[in-house]
């Protein structure tokens, strides 16, 4: 049996930040859209907790750090759903191409 080395968790990062990329680029409603930020910062937290197993320099700040983008997400998840049912309520749809009305 192979043991799991940086290289294992940098492929897995890659992978959920393109699964992320990919889920912002091509779902048209919002719901999907924040579910693929939501991969993007996952594989982000990846990255934070491996490097600060595999590095002897960055222990506790990889720890402090995806901890953080816990927090972050979670705002951001907050104040996206509440926009997103906010839109949802004025308009019977959570489409982005929908909402032309909103722009400045």
């Amino acid at each position: 049996m192979t043991e799991l080395t940086l290289t294992h968790f940098l492929i897995l990062g890659a992978f959920l930040f393109a699964c992320g990329v990919l889920c912002i680029a091509t779902k048209r409603n919002a719901i999907g859209m924040l579910m693929g930020v939501e991969l993007v910062l996952n594989a982000a937290n990846v990255n934070f907790v491996a490097l600060a197993r595999y590095s002897p320099t960055f222990q506790l700040e990889g720890q402090i750090f995806a901890l953080m983008v816990v927090v972050l997400a979670a705002g951001e998840a907050a104040v996206a759903l509440a926009i997103i049912l906010n839109f949802y309520n004025n308009h019977a749809t959570v489409d982005v191409d929908k909402a032309e009305d909103l722009k400045g």
